[in-house]
C-alpha cells in the first residue's frame, strides 16, 4: 500500500510504498484450501488498519487455529474444504484432452516439471493434479523429500469393506495411489537451492514448479515432461514415455466427452463453476468421472493379473467381459506402470480379486463410433480455433480490403489528376502555338502589305516620272523636229515620219506601228530603244541594248522589237530585281555582238536623256 496512508509511519519505512507478506507454516498441506482462504481475509484485515505495528489480529488469528486444531474441529473442516481454491475446471478447460495425460504421467513418476511465471497459478495447477487421485491430499506426509517413507511403513490392507461408506470402499480397492515415497519429491514452488536435490541420485521421480526460466534452459536435465503454464503446452522429452502416454480410444472418447461439458457450461465471469449452476461440467462432476476411471483402471489391471495366473482354466474368465479390459486403457502404458514404486505398493496391499467389486471395463470402452467420430471432429474444430482466427482473418481482410481501395482511389485520382494536367497542359501548348501562328500571319501579312505598297508606291512614282520624261521627251522632239533617219553605221538612232498616222498591231512582234510610216518604210520606234530618246528612272538593265537583224542592217532603218507597252513595264522594275541581271527578253535575239564604242554612245546618250529628263520634270514640277 503507499506509504503516505499510513497512520503511523516507522522510521524503517524510507520507500513510497508498503509490503507486506503474512505466511502459514503447517505441518501438513491437507489445510492448504481452508487456511488459503482464511488467511485471505485475515491479511484484507490487517492492511485496513493502516498500522502495521498492530498485530494483534494476527495473534488472535494463529490462537484460533491452535485452538481448533486440538479440538479437532480442524479436521472436519479439511474434509468439507479440502478441495478449496482449486479449479479443475480451468485445469480441463486449458490442457484439454492432455489433462488424462498428465494424470497418467503422474501414475508413472517420471520427472515432471511445471514452469509458470505466476506463481499462485502455478501451484494451484499441480496441486488441482494431484488432488484427481482420490485421497492423496490427505497423504502427503512424506513428500518433502525422497529420503522419507512413513506412509510405506505403516500401510496395511484393509480386512473389512463398507460398501455403504466411500472411504472404506476407497481404501479397500488401495487408493490413493501413493506417487510420493521413497525417491519422490514434491515441491510446488522449488527455489534455486534445491536443484542439487532434483540432480541427486537418490531423486528418481518428483513433480516440482519453478517460475525460473535456468530451468527452461536445462529442461532435459531436470525433466522427462514439461508443462508451460504460460504457453498452455506439454513437452515430453523422453521418447519411451512419449510412446507410453498414448491415448487409446476409449481414453480419447472419454476425456472428450469431460471436456465437451466444461466448455458447453464455462462461464467466463465464474470459472469455477457452470454456467448452468447444475451438476454436469461441475468440479465434483469432473471428480467423481476420475475417481469412476481410477477405479474401473485398477479394477481391469487386477483382473488382467487374474487371467495371466489363470491362463491355462476357462471357467477363471468372467461371462460378461470379452477378452483384457486393461487393453482399453493402453496396453504400453499398462506395461510401464506396472514398473513403478507406487503400483509395487499398492499390488502389494490390496486383494487379487477387486474386479468383484468394481466391473474391470472402461467407462467408455468399445470400438470407434460415429459419436466418437463427431465428436473428435467438433473437438478439432474447437482446438483450432476457427471461429477466432476467421473473425481475425475476416477483420485483418477487410482492413486490408479498405486500405486497398484507398490506395487504388489515391492511384486513379493521382492518374486523373495527372491526365487532366496534360491536358491542360497540351491545350495550352496548342493555344500558345495558334497564338504564334496568328502572330507570325499578321507578321507575315503585314510584312507583305508593307512591301505590296513600297512597291506600289514604287512603281506610281516610276510611272509618274516616266510619263513625265516621256511628255518632255515629246516636246523636244517636235521642237527639234521628226523623221531624223538612221545612222549609217546602223547605231541606235530612232526612225520617225509623217505621213497619214493609222496605228495597227502586228500580231507577230507585238508592236504598234503608223500605216503610214510602213508605206514609207520608216517604222514609228519606241522612245525607250532609242538612244537619242531617255532612259528609264533607275538603273537600266545590263542587257538593256538595241538590237537589229541583218535586214534592217542592210537597209539602214531600225528594228523595232518591243512596242510601247512593253517599254513601259521594262521600265519599271522593283528594288529588289533593280540590282540582279534582267535575263533576255524572249523577243530579243541573243546571237547579236556590238562593239565598245557602241555601247559608250549608248550610255552617253542614257545619260544625258536621264539629266534632260530630270531637269524637264523639275521645271514642269515649278510650272504647276
Amino acid at each position: 500500500m503507499d506509504a503516505a496512508q499510513l497512520l503511523v509511519r516507522p522510521p524503517d519505512v524510507t520507500r513510497s510504498t508498503v509490503q507486506k507478506a503474512v505466511v502459514v507454516i503447517a505441518d501438513t498441506p491437507q489445510f492448504f484450501g481452508m487456511l488459503r482462504e482464511r488467511l485471505s481475509i485475515v491479511t484484507s484485515a490487517w492492511f485496513l488498519q493502516r498500522e502495521f505495528t498492530d498485530t494483534e489480529i494476527l495473534r488472535r488469528f494463529q490462537d484460533s487455529l491452535a485452538d481448533e486444531k486440538e479440538r479437532g474441529q480442524l479436521g472436519e473442516e479439511v474434509d468439507r474444504d479440502q478441495y478449496l481454491g482449486m479449479s479443475l475446471r480451468e485445469l480441463v478447460r486449458e490442457f484439454r484432452w492432455q489433462t488424462l495425460v498428465l494424470l497418467k504421467c503422474c501414475l508413472l513418476q517420471p520427472k515432471m516439471l511445471f514452469f509458470g511465471s505466476r506463481c499462485e497459478r502455478l501451484c494451484m495447477m499441480q496441486f488441482s493434479l494431484i488432488s484427481l487421485i482420490p485421497g492423496l491430499l490427505r497423504s502427503l506426509q512424506d513428500c518433502a523429500g525422497p529420503d522419507m517413507n512413513s506412509y510405506e511403513q505403516r500401510l496395511r490392507q484393509p480386512t473389512s469393506l463398507r460398501t455403504s461408506d466411500r472411504n472404506s470402499l476407497l481404501a479397500y480397492m488401495g487408493l490413493p495411489l501413493q506417487i510420493f515415497g521413497k525417491g519422490s519429491l514434491f515441491g510446488p514452488y522449488t527455489p534455486l537451492q534445491q536443484l542439487d536435490l532434483l540432480a541427486d541420485f537418490g531423486t528418481k521421480s518428483y513433480i516440482v514448479g519453478s517460475t525460473n526460466s535456468l530451468l527452461l534452459q536445462q529442461k532435459d536435465r531436470y525433466s522427462d515432461i514439461l508443462i508451460n503454464l504460460d504457453e498452455d503446452t506439454v513437452n515430453i522429452t523422453s521418447s519411451s514415455l512419449r510412446s507410453a502416454l498414448a491415448l487409446s480410444h476409449s481414453d480419447r472418447r472419454w476425456i472428450d466427452f469431460i471436456t465437451q461439458e466444461v466448455n458447453d457450461t464455462w462461464d467466463d465471469a465464474n470459472p469455477q463453476r457452470p454456467k448452468t449452476m447444475g451438476y454436469r461440467g461441475s468440479e465434483e462432476f469432473i471428480r467423481l468421472q476420475f475417481e469412476e476411471y481410477l477405479l474401473s483402471l485398477i479394477s481391469a489391471v487386477k483382473y488382467r493379473n487374474y487371467l495371466a495366473q489363470n491362463a491355462g482354466n476357462p471357467k477363471a474368465t468372467l461371462p460378461h467381459i470379452d477378452g483384457d479390459p486393461s487393453q482399453d486403457f493402453g496396453n504400453e502404458w499398462i506395461e510401464y506402470w506396472m514398473k513403478t514404486e507406487n503400483y509395487r505398493l499398492w499390488n502389494a496391499n490390496t486383494d487379487s480379486h477387486l474386479f468383484d467389486i468394481v466391473e474391470p471395463r472402461h467407462p467408455c470402452a468399445g470400438g470407434l463410433s460415429i459419436d466418437d467420430v463427431q465428436r473428435r471432429i467438433q473437438q478439432q474444430v474447437q482446438d483450432l480455433h476457427l471461429d477466432e482466427r476467421f473473425t481475425v482473418g475476416k477483420e485483418v481482410l477487410g482492413r486490408n480490403f479498405a486500405a486497398g481501395r484507398e490506395k487504388a482511389s489515391t492511384i486513379f485520382n493521382k492518374l486523373y489528376a495527372d491526365m487532366e494536367a496534360l491536358r491542360e497542359a497540351q491545350r495550352k501548348r496548342a493555344e500558345e502555338t495558334k497564338a504564334e501562328q496568328l502572330e507570325t500571319e499578321k507578321d507575315s501579312q503585314s510584312v507583305d502589305t508593307s512591301k505590296t505598297q513600297q512597291t506600289a508606291n514604287s512603281v506610281g512614282a516610276r510611272a509618274g516620272a516616266y510619263i513625265g520624261s516621256w511628255t518632255t521627251w515629246a516636246g523636244q522632239k517636235r521642237k527639234e523636229g521628226w523623221g531624223r533617219s538612221s545612222n549609217s553605221n546602223g547605231s541606235s538612232g530612232g526612225g520617225w515620219g509623217f505621213g497619214s498616222v493609222r496605228k495597227s498591231r502586228n500580231p507577230t512582234s507585238n508592236t504598234f506601228s503608223d500605216s503610214g510610216s510602213e508605206k514609207n518604210g520608216t517604222p514609228l520606234s519606241s522612245p525607250a530603244l532609242s538612244a537619242s530618246g531617255f532612259a528609264s528612272i533607275g538603273k537600266a538593265p545590263a542587257d538593256t541594248t538595241l538590237y537589229r537583224d541583218s535586214e534592217s542592217n542592210e537597209k539602214g532603218r531600225p528594228n523595232t522589237q518591243h512596242s510601247f507597252s512593253e517599254s513601259v513595264l521594262d521600265g519599271v522594275v522593283s528594288e529588289e530585281e533593280s540590282g540582279s541581271s534582267k535575263p533576255p527578253s524572249p523577243h530579243k535575239p541573243t546571237d547579236v555582238k556590238q562593239d565598245n564604242t557602241t555601247d559608250e554612245r549608248v550610255d552617253e546618250g542614257r545619260n544625258s536623256s536621264e539629266e534632260t529628263a530630270q531637269t524637264k520634270a523639275t521645271k514642269l514640277a515649278d510650272a504647276n
